[in-house]
């Protein structure tokens, strides 16, 4: 798919697919909770690549009525690859310009070439650097991974750093207890965007792609503790430390 294949992609979702699910969605999801989106003065224009903490397995849910409704933007998820394999589901993900994220070895060449697509087509692509539920006991965001900041630098676009809070009480981290309350409110808090300058040699060490990452995610855990009026910790969790895995429900494992 070329950038002019996947900006006629978005107009055909824009047109009737996705309009269609959306039209579908965003009534349930309101009956589900109620979203208030701030910070939205600080989104660039084109394309963009929006980075969120995850608590919830409600959250990708909860963006994409924030990104939809009042950014007023289609929302590209890299998304793991499971959730394809949905019956129904999986065959509508596609469809309406979702991207697969494959886990345990196999390459995703072909889905980042795709979001890279969109991006260049101007769209924006959500990700949720962490990989996985955070697993810190206060719900605090984790250290994440590198893979939105090489887009970013690859494409020359900006970072955007997003917060949300409210979500846990309706469908709390890990949890299926599902408390649908319309009148309790989810807040989505958007940051300002992050430029990275690309280096001279075309590529950063290691150790700069990981102080870029966490930069990113020092942002996001700064934006949730102002939703939550609260002050993130110091050092963010890191699971590798904890000797926990990096995927799956770890709840479940430890029992």
């Amino acid at each position: 798919m070329t950038a002019s294949s996947a900006s006629k992609r978005f107009e055909d979702q824009r047109n009737w697919q996705f309009r269609l699910v959306a039209g579908l969605m965003a009534p349930v999801l309101r009956l589900i909770f109620n979203i208030k989106t701030t910070g939205i003065e600080h989104l660039p224009k084109g394309g963009y690549i929006l980075v969120g903490n995850h608590v919830s397995y409600l959250d990708p849910f909860a963006f994409a009525y924030s990104v939809y409704i009042h950014m007023r933007r289609i929302p590209h998820y890299l998304a793991k690859e499971s959730l394809f394999r949905i019956p129904i589901v999986g065959k509508i993900l596609p469809k309406v310009g979702q991207i697969p994220v494959y886990r345990g070895g196999k390459s995703n060449e072909e889905p980042l070439r795709v979001a890279k697509e969109y991006l260049a087509a101007g769209q924006v692509v959500i990700v949720f650097p962490e990989g996985t539920l955070t697993r810190d006991p206060d719900l605090w965001p984790m250290r994440g991974k590198s893979g939105a900041i090489r887009l970013a630098l690859e494409l020359g676009l900006p970072v955007v750093p997003a917060a949300h809070w409210g979500v846990e009480k309706v469908l709390g981290n890990y949890s299926k207890k599902f408390r649908p309350n319309p009148f309790h409110t989810v807040r989505v808090k958007i940051g300002k965007p992050i430029y990275f300058q690309k280096p001279k040699n075309d590529a950063l060490t290691a150790k700069e792609m990981a102080d870029a990452t966490d930069k990113v995610m020092r942002e996001v855990a700064a934006l949730v503790g102002q939703i939550r009026g609260e002050v993130p910790p110091e050092k963010l969790w890191d699971p590798n430390d904890k000797g926990q895995t990096q995927t799956g429900n770890f709840r479940k494992e430890t029992k």
